[in-house]
């Protein structure tokens, strides 16, 4: 898959590049979501060393960049055994006047092995690269080093660095962008699949996405068969306990009672594994869009923020007896008849980026602050969002069926809204509808008179 819709990545690293003072750039992320590949687009044709951290010792490391800024500047007499330290070395590089960008990929694996290297950049920045011409950049996947080392506010390299950028997967609109010539449903089965990961949506170019799984996924010694499993050891200690929560929430356990009855946990250790997942962005808390304090709520429900975690944990952990005898089609069967209710879910999750970008695209008037689903103890709405400076609220219902959508569907939604309680004093509210298969025509008709939004797929009619 050739590089794309990384736009406003390299616009901002190009705009750091303008100025004309020493840089140093943060940027992190999950792995696979292309820090790497960003930080090299931006870097060509431009003077830059380009070193990747490795888990050695130190003098070795240092005796690699050594190595690497020798070759750059074609100076035989650096030391062979490499600079004495961190500050050595980039007191030799403020020294040079050309303009010259450094980065320092997996900067997590040099604090690993020397906790005090934070520090010892912070120093080198102080006494020589923040009046140099050096552009740094520091590139990291694991996001709670990176935040501790450099993001907050006690961080050694906090107050620093002259620019940060959280690196995300694609959203549904850029998987959209990259698949152009595939159908709604199946770049919709993609996305449900490995969600906006670019290392793992370029497996599907120009292929069936059944035959991707069976072949990159299903199949026993494929890097993704063992890929998320690879990917939690290399961020916990012991994952062991971690792979049973996630089990759990693949299967549909959301509640916190759920999540303890499943894995056989008490209440402290599953919050605590949880918010560990929270932080590494692999799961999240979902609370109701119209809480008041949603920081506080007890309400919450979890789940899986990384499709693909979710779907290694629903067909690969779940199946690996079957998968371990190269019983993949029996496997691929289970996934087959599963993925209706994968897509529905899934399409429920981008309905809310749907309504944004008709938004955006100036073809809903409407503004709002937020959105999300709203729920009760015996009902939920698909998509809710809100506008508290107006008092406005939108009500949306997600159908990913075979059969057209009538006006039933619509007033279902309208009483369900009144168990609304937001704003419920004078507020102004609107309605949607998300249809895969479309809307009768009493429902088109409706919708007209009443002014409510209709989206065939992702477009509204």
């Amino acid at each position: 898959m050739q590089f794309t819709n990384r736009e406003s990545e390299l616009n901002f690293l190009n705009e750091k590049w303008r100025e004309t003072i020493a840089q140093l750039i943060i940027i992190y992320g999950k792995r696979r979501v292309g820090k790497t590949e960003i930080s090299i687009q931006f870097a060509k044709g431009k003077p830059h060393i380009y070193f990747l951290c490795e888990r050695i010792a130190m003098h070795h490391q240092l005796k690699k960049f050594t190595a690497a800024i020798g070759e750059y500047f074609k100076d035989e007499f650096l030391p062979s055994e490499g600079f004495r330290d961190w500050e050595t070395a980039f007191k030799y590089l403020a020294h040079k006047r050309e303009k010259l960008i450094i980065i320092v990929d997996e900067f997590p694996y040099l604090v690993e092995t020397d906790k005090a290297v934070p520090s010892t950049f912070q120093k080198a920045w102080d006494l020589y690269l923040k009046n140099s011409n050096v552009y740094l950049i520091l590139l990291g996947s694991s996001i709670s080093m990176m935040e501790k080392t450099a993001l907050f506010y006690k961080a050694p390299l906090y107050g620093r660095r002259t620019g940060q950028f959280l690196i995300k997967p694609f959203k549904f609109k850029e998987v959209k962008e990259i698949f152009a010539g595939k159908s709604f449903e199946e770049i919709l089965s993609i996305y449900s699949i490995v969600g906006g990961t670019p290392l793992y949506l370029g497996k599907f170019c120009g292929k069936n996405y059944l035959d991707v799984v069976k072949k990159e996924i299903l199949k026993k010694g494929q890097p993704l068969y063992e890929e998320v499993e690879f990917l939690l050891r290399e961020e916990l200690k012991e994952p062991r306990n971690y792979f049973a929560i996630l089990e759990a929430l693949s299967l549909g356990k959301h509640k916190l009672s759920e999540i303890i009855n499943e894995t056989g946990f008490d209440k402290g250790t599953v919050s605590r594994y949880i918010s560990i997942l929270d932080s590494l962005q692999i799961t999240k808390k979902e609370i109701a869009i119209t809480e008041r304090m949603p920081e506080k709520s007890r309400k919450g429900i979890y789940m899986i923020d990384d499709n693909f975690f979710n779907f290694w944990f629903r067909f690969v952990f779940r199946n690996r007896a079957l998968l371990e005898e190269n019983r993949i089609n029996e496997v691929a069967s289970k996934i087959k008849e599963a993925m209706p209710s994968l897509l529905a879910k899934n399409y429920e999750r981008i309905s809310g980026e749907i309504l944004l970008n008709a938004i955006l695209n100036n073809k809903i008037t409407l503004k709002f602050e937020s959105y999300g689903r709203w729920w009760n103890k015996n009902e939920e709405i698909d998509l809710v969002a809100v506008n508290s400076q107006t008092n406005e609220i939108l009500f949306g219902e997600v159908k990913w069926s075979n059969k057209p959508i009538g006006t039933n569907i619509y007033k279902d939604l309208e009483e369900k809204t009144q168990r609304v309680e937001w704003g419920k004093k004078g507020r102004c509210h609107y309605f949607c509808l998300f249809s895969k298969s479309g809307f009768t025509e009493d429902m088109i008709k409706l919708a007209k008179k009443e002014k409510v939004c209709l989206f065939h797929k992702d477009c509204l009619i």
